[in-house]
């Protein structure tokens, strides 16, 4: 293991999801999934969300994309709050997510903007207010 890229991602990770999330998920972690939490920690976070080239905002972006394209809620839902760490806006995220549904199936889109919507729910966003014109 690369200490530096897995310290380099440690910080990254618990900036996007969260500290809590994060030392809890590695807290919880045994002989059985220890190497996966290591593994999530220094590829993903530290490998791939520690290049430059693109932006935090960016890559939370693609995320949820890809997410809503896999089919992964709990990750999607996870991503969508470190999207709004990052600055992604509202508009931004629609538009990610309208596009998920033109490429990946009406399915997918619908799922996305539910699972949105729970967010927004829980974080007490109103997208009538955030998205207002001014």
């Amino acid at each position: 293991m690369d200490k530096d890229l897995f310290e380099t991602g440690l910080g990254i990770r618990k900036s996007v999801v969260g500290a809590e999330y994060v030392d809890r998920a590695m807290a919880a972690a045994d002989a059985f999934n220890q190497d996966f939490q290591n593994m999530v920690t220094e590829y993903c976070w530290g490998g791939a969300w520690g290049r430059e080239g693109l932006s935090r905002r960016d890559r939370s972006l693609l995320n949820l994309a890809m997410l809503s394209a896999l089919n992964r809620p709990q990750e999607f839902k996870l991503h969508f709050k470190g999207a709004l760490k990052n600055g992604a806006s509202l508009v931004e995220i629609r538009e990610v997510l309208l596009q998920v549904a033109v490429y990946c199936g009406i399915p997918a889109g619908v799922e996305a903007f539910r699972l949105a919507r729970q967010v927004l729910e829980e974080e007490g966003i109103d997208p009538d207010v955030e998205m207002k014109p001014e």
